[in-house]
């Protein structure tokens, strides 16, 4: 299947503001350095927090880019321009609500804000799309929690073998 694409977005209006460092968007690049340990290629892209932008970037990225796996972070809090988690139903066929549900189960155990959290995922063709939270410690929180289903759903879908360092993350595979 070769080398695995992987979408990541980062969702914020700081990024057209000037000059901006994505810290959110490197911690999941750097996450998923720890966590893979085939070979896999990132589709990095930081946008505004606006619905339409959002959904393009995540339409190209399954549906031109070939990413197996889109991970956002950002736009999922209660904030009036928060639409991630929108812009991510509107272009996806099957919902996925097992992510945002363990997510904010796990941030819950360090803040009590994380009900106020929105994340969500879905599945749009051969392409699962993960809302995460905009801080690059919930990041790997949230990460760190539903990861080890990821490799097996994007086996489902019929995408790459992704394989991991089981040292750092276990992946969760039935047996044969």
């Amino acid at each position: 299947m070769g080398k695995a694409k992987i979408g990541i977005v980062t969702v914020s209006d700081r990024a057209s503001a000037g000059v901006y460092e994505d810290l959110s968007g490197k911690a999941i690049i750097d996450t998923l350095n720890d966590y893979l340990t085939s070979e896999w290629e990132p589709v990095y892209e930081v946008i505004p927090d606006e619905r339409d932008v959002i959904e393009a970037t995540l339409i190209r990225m399954a549906d031109e880019d070939g990413c197996s796996l889109v991970v956002t972070t950002g736009g999922t809090g209660p904030a009036k321009r928060d639409v991630t988690p929108e812009a991510t139903e509107a272009v996806c066929d099957r919902m996925m609500p097992g992510f945002g549900e363990l997510m904010r189960q796990v941030s819950l155990q360090y803040v009590p804000t994380a009900i106020l959290s929105r994340q969500t995922a879905g599945l749009r063709a051969d392409t699962l799309i993960v809302n995460l939270p905009g801080k690059p410690k919930s990041i790997r929180e949230c990460l760190d929690a539903v990861f080890p289903a990821i490799p097996y759903c994007i086996d489902l879908m019929e995408g790459p073998y992704l394989e991991c360092n089981e040292a750092v993350i276990k992946p969760f595979r039935p047996k044969k």
